[in-house]
This record gives C-alpha cells, sequence and structure tokens, in this order.
C-alpha cells in the first residue's frame, strides 16, 4: 500500500509541474457568459474564445446515458415543464434520471432561469430566443476532439459527475461508466488531456483507488461549512493522496490567501471558481483585476470562468 501510495504521489507531483507552466483558462459549463450553459454552441464558442479546458457537468439518463446538466434536475435549464407537464416527483422536480435519451431529445434549452440558491444573469442570452439541445457527453467529446483536429490545439475537457453517491442510490453509479467513457475518446492514464472533478471525495478515491485510474482528478471544496475540513492543511494532506488539484470556491482563498501555498506544498494545483463580469464582487473595479489579484498576488494555477475571452486577453497582455 505504501509504495502504490509513493507511486500515486509521484504522478501527482509530475502533474502538478507540467500544470505550473502556465495559467489554465477553464470555460465554465461552455462560455455561459455568452450562450446557454451546458450547448454544444456554447462549449464551440468557449473554445473559439481561448479556453485551454471546457467543463461539462454530468448526469445519468434513465437508459444510462451521460447527458451534459448542471443539475439532476431539468427544470432550471429546459422547457421539460411545458414538454413533459405530469412527469415531476413529489418534490416538484424534473430529474433527468427518470427520462431516457430518446425523451431528453424532445427538449430544448433556454438560459438559466431564476430558483433557489441559484443565480439568475439577466443582461445574458435571452430566454425563448433560437434554439438549443441537451448535448450528451459524447457529443460534446466528439465536438471538442474535432476543433481540435481542425484547428491543431489541444484544449482538453474537466467533466464534473454531479452527485454521484445519489445516482448510486438511484441505481446507476457513476464511476465505472464515466471511466469507460472517457476510454472510448482515448482518454487514459495520467497524462490524458482531462481532469476528472467532483465535490464528493469518496465518488473520487473510488476512481482512484478501487478502479486504480491514473486520469487526473480534481476535488471540488464548497465555501460551506460542510466542506470546512477540506480548509486546512490536514484536508489538503488527505486530498493529496489522491487528487491533482484542488477546484475551491474563490472565497475560501479570499478569506486564507496562505491556502494556494498549502495547496502548493502538497503538489495540488489550484483553479477557482466561478469568474464573472456580471457577478464581480463589489471589492474590485473590474474583472480584469480580480483575475489580476488571483492569477498574480495569490498564484492561482488557472481560473473557472463564464468569461473565457476576458481571461485569455488578461493573459495575452
Amino acid at each position: 500500500m505504501k509504495r502504490g501510495l509513493l507511486v500515486i504521489g509521484l504522478v501527482l507531483l509530475v502533474g502538478f509541474v507540467a500544470l505550473a507552466t502556465e495559467k489554465i483558462v477553464i470555460g465554465h459549463r461552455g462560455a455561459a457568459g455568452y450562450l446557454p450553459e451546458h450547448t454544444l454552441e456554447g462549449y464551440a464558442y468557449a473554445y473559439a474564445l481561448g479556453a485551454d479546458y471546457i467543463e461539462p457537468d454530468l448526469v445519468l439518463t434513465k437508459d444510462g446515458q451521460f447527458i451534459c446538466l448542471h443539475d439532476i434536475y431539468l427544470e432550471p435549464t429546459t422547457d421539460v415543464e411545458t414538454i413533459f407537464p405530469d412527469r415531476h416527483r413529489r418534490d416538484g422536480h424534473w430529474y433527468a434520471i427518470d427520462f431516457d435519451l430518446a425523451e431528453i431529445r424532445e427538449l430544448s434549452v433556454h438560459e438559466r432561469c431564476q430558483t433557489d440558491g441559484d443565480p439568475y444573469f439577466s443582461g445574458r442570452f435571452p430566454v425563448g430566443l433560437s434554439q438549443f439541445a441537451v448535448p450528451t457527453f459524447a457529443e460534446m467529446i466528439e465536438l471538442i476532439q474535432g476543433l481540435n483536429k481542425s484547428t491543431g490545439r489541444n484544449v482538453g475537457i474537466i467533466p464534473e459527475i454531479k452527485r454521484p453517491s445519489w445516482h448510486e442510490s438511484e441505481g446507476l453509479p457513476m464511476e465505472e461508466a464515466l471511466l469507460a467513457a472517457l476510454a472510448q475518446y482515448g482518454y487514459t492514464g495520467h497524462d490524458a488531456n482531462v481532469f476528472v472533478q467532483s465535490f464528493e471525495s469518496d465518488s473520487l478515491k473510488r476512481l482512484r483507488f478501487e478502479l486504480e485510474s491514473e486520469i487526473p482528478l480534481v476535488q471540488l471544496i464548497s465555501g460551506s461549512w460542510a466542506y470546512a475540513a477540506l480548509w486546512t492543511e490536514s484536508g489538503l494532506d488527505d486530498v493529496a493522496m489522491y487528487a491533482n488539484a484542488i477546484g475551491p470556491s474563490k472565497t475560501i482563498i479570499e478569506a486564507n490567501p496562505e491556502f494556494v501555498e498549502w495547496a502548493h506544498e502538497r503538489a495540488l494545483a489550484v483553479f477557482p471558481y466561478t469568474f464573472r463580469a456580471d457577478d464581480l464582487p463589489a471589492k474590485y473595479a473590474s474583472l480584469e483585476e480580480e483575475i489580476r489579484v488571483f492569477l498574480f498576488v495569490y498564484d492561482v494555477d488557472g481560473l473557472f470562468t463564464d468569461f473565457p475571452n476576458i481571461v485569455r486577453s488578461f493573459l495575452s497582455q
């Protein structure tokens, strides 16, 4: 066991050294500042705007297909309430896992609408205009790999599996299926141009230890008190045993800038979320100012952003 942990530690260190040579721009849910999140159009635009990695959130359908969706619920970003008005559960939510892929294909995607706990950005792509669809993970991968072929670039993907323990309780575990989906497109090994991320450490540990995956992993860390154990040096000691990077809420770093140094000491890259021009903290005069502070004062390794062009332009100056 000790030898296995040493090997993993060396892999993580090599991965971090490679990343530390430049700052990473991550297209959060595509280019969500400009086009509806988790659409092929949004992913393509994030690519065009200079993202190094593009983030699809993943949930499963009833027939076990990965689709790109931020929520396990369909109503915040689709017209499911109109198309399938009676298919909600007793809690009033329409769950993606209750629909097969053919039914998901009947839905249209729109800009995120206001729901409890979710941001609403009224100045973004108007609700009800144009036509967008819920893509499968396979379609997202094929789009990015096709663009890599046609442009000569090498943009990566950074999928997040959403609520894997809940999916398992519904009879559809995610981890092994995810590795199979990635392997189908050549994403295997520690040098694959992919990170897999989750808020659930048990899921990431299963990928690393039980399924023995060498794919780079990102432990997402919320700013809510439920994650407070991971804000500490001892918490990062544990994370460093299985992950290559952390994706903390930017509020954690602002409260304790030393957190970035702690992570780097443990060979963990740091990719905070989420940087938005239309949701700017009052302390910053512009998104560019916030970007500068995080990248070059706090020294994070990359950013999740809804506006990848602004971060790319800043880095190009």
